[in-house]
This record gives structure tokens, sequence and C-alpha cells, in this order.
């Protein structure tokens, strides 16, 4: 695949990371933090949150989404690039030094 591919991961990985951060942000406190998961929070309900909080939810799980797709991605690019590139020599290289 060429690099231009990598780079367009690379972009969309910073614009998502970006975003993810922002909407994150944008969420309303639920209750007392870590103090809820032991008891000590007030339980709230998702039945009563509003539309737009409802849509928020959903854009941030679409944009984690995409994110870790990207994640992924380059991941794997960056497995067969290097896979390619790799000569018997400098893979037994490499495996000495573990």
């Amino acid at each position: 695949m060429p690099i231009a591919f990598a780079y367009t991961l690379i972009v969309l990985l910073i614009i998502t990371s970006a975003l993810l951060t922002l909407l994150v942000l944008l969420h309303r406190g639920k209750g007392g933090g870590m103090s809820s998961m032991f008891g000590g929070g007030v339980s709230t309900s998702l039945a009563g949150s509003s539309v737009a909080e409802k849509n928020l939810d959903r854009y941030t799980v679409l944009v984690g989404i995409v994110w870790f797709a990207c994640i992924v991605g380059l991941g794997l690019w960056l497995k067969l690039e290097l896979t390619k590139a790799a000569t018997p020599e400098a893979l037994n290289a490499v495996t000495a030094l573990f």
C-alpha cells in the first residue's frame, strides 16, 4: 500500500483524537465519580436523558469506532510494510536480540 494511505490514517487519527477528547469533555457529569462505583453515588437512569445527550453519546461512540479503526489500520499497515521490507538477514539480527 502506498505511503499516502498511512498519512491519511495519521491525519484522520489526529482529527478523531481531538474530536473524541472534545466530545468526552462535553458530556455532563453523571454522579460521584469513583465513589459511585462502590455504591456511594446517586443512581441515574439513561431513560431520562435528553435527545441532545443521546446524540452526543452516539457521536462519541461513532468517533471512538473510527479512532479505533485508524489505530488498527496503522498497525496492520506498519506490519505489512515491515514484512515486505525485511530481508532474512535483518530478521535474524532482530530475532537474535530476543
